[in-house]
């Protein structure tokens, strides 16, 4: 499924891994956040942190009457205040989708998957 915008000149189509990668680029770009991970592990037999090509696997893009809802599946650093990271990425991903390609973000959903001590 694709989000479509129509303008005076023709119609855009803006598929949904184009969707996740600016989500996933947004969302890794925060201060705590170590990583994406997979929205389900388990089927994806992935329990590592998604580098950029795999960012589909750990966003959950749902196409509304006038804007998309997002899920974004995230790998918190240790000793960071999750609702602050959380909170943050919310406010960017909604920003990168309103700029970058125009899209309305009605709920930006960030589930924490897990959380990682980071060596010094």
């Amino acid at each position: 499924m694709a989000v479509k915008i129509k303008t005076q000149y023709g119609t855009i189509d803006i598929d949904n891994d184009v969707i996740s990668t600016v989500v996933g680029g947004a969302a890794t770009d925060n201060y705590g956040v170590v990583g994406m991970a997979s929205r389900n592990q388990l089927r994806d037999n992935v329990n590592d942190i998604l580098r950029r090509e795999n960012f589909s696997k750990g966003v959950v893009v749902k196409q509304q009457d006038n804007g998309i809802a997002v899920d974004v599946n995230i790998v918190v650093g240790y000793g960071t205040k999750i609702s602050e990271v959380s909170k943050s990425v919310q406010e960017k991903v909604k920003y990168n989708l309103e700029s970058m390609l125009g899209v309305t973000a009605n709920s930006v959903n960030v589930f924490v998957q897990g959380v990682r001590v980071l060596a010094e």
